[in-house]
């Protein structure tokens, strides 16, 4: 997968994009996944929810808050890493 990154939150430590191979956005955020490497988890979004978060990142807060309590598990892009790393 390749991951184009086009808007990121420092304050929320979250960003969205668009997934270059399949066309899929996403939103993302960083993950501590072991003792020895960081890691990163890719949520599917739709596209208009990628277009309302470009407007203001502020409206994917709701969502960004239900990945990192892994509510929205059925989105994921990839497998998390085994184990599972812990929102940073």
């Amino acid at each position: 997968m390749k991951f184009k990154y086009t808007k990121f939150s420092k304050e929320l430590r979250f960003t969205i994009g668009v997934e270059e191979e399949s066309g899929l956005y996403f939103l993302s955020f960083p993950v501590n996944s072991s003792r020895f490497a960081d890691d990163e988890e890719y949520y599917e979004i739709s596209e208009e929810e990628y277009k309302s978060f470009s407007e203001d990142l502020n409206n994917g807060v709701e969502l960004l808050n239900r990945c990192k309590k892994r509510q929205e598990d059925s989105r994921l892009l990839s497998p998390p890493s085994d184990p599972r790393g812990e929102p940073c």
